[in-house]
């Protein structure tokens, strides 16, 4: 199960000035020319305050210079480990491309404004589906959920507004790293990652594959 990558390669000197910049290039060539199903999809990795780690696929939904944004209930486990431990890994596996980005950074709560200005864009029935599932926690059953969804369903209707639930939200990733790896030919791969400096900018090195 080894398949030989035969990718183009990735240099410094074709690097954008920024890792959003180039994150930006490359997300643009997963969506538009590699037209990948969902390539915002990130495997999301945290770890409680004792260092245990769990990890989830998450979708993306606005990234630029401050961060990488996701949204998700506060009481999940995802959240609750992310309040005591902020620090956090995104993953993007771009695998029919042979690309993987890799940002490690600190998670912040973005403020409630934003959270509600992206809560309205959302379809009405993912609205309703973040007041109707106490995310992460144990239940009794399918049934309970569904009853829980048809109450909502029926307290708001289509075209009526839902109130942002307040325990639902969104977080940004400031990176600290963002790594690059580019697959090629006999696993001598490509792997540039930007890494913060203290004046604000970053510097590139180069990872042994």
């Amino acid at each position: 199960m080894r398949k030989q990558y035969r990718a183009e390669g990735l240099s410094e000197a074709g690097l954008a000035a920024t890792p959003v910049a180039q994150f930006a290039r490359w997300f643009r060539q997963a969506a538009e020319e590699a037209h990948l199903f969902e390539p915002n999809a990130m495997v999301v990795s945290t770890a409680d305050a004792e260092g245990r780690p769990s990890a989830r696929t998450v979708l993306l939904k606005g990234f630029d210079e401050q961060g990488f944004v996701f949204y998700t209930n506060y009481d999940s486990r995802k959240a609750r480990e992310l309040a005591e431990n902020p620090h956090v890994s995104l993953l993007f596996p771009w695998h029919p491309m042979a690309r993987q980005v890799i940002v490690l950074g600190e998670a912040r709560r973005t403020g409630r404004d934003e959270t509600a200005a992206y809560f309205r864009s959302r379809p009405h029935g993912s609205q309703l589906g973040a007041w109707a599932s106490a995310q992460s926690s144990v239940i009794a059953s399918r049934a309970e959920l569904d009853e829980a969804y048809a109450e909502l369903e029926a307290r708001y209707p289509e075209g009526e507004q839902v109130p942002v639930p307040p325990h639902w939200g969104g977080f940004r990733v400031v990176p600290r790293s963002v790594e690059f790896w580019q697959g090629r030919e006999n696993r001598m791969h490509d792997r540039l990652r930007y890494v913060a400096k203290a004046d604000g900018g970053w510097r590139v090195e180069r990872l042994s594959p």
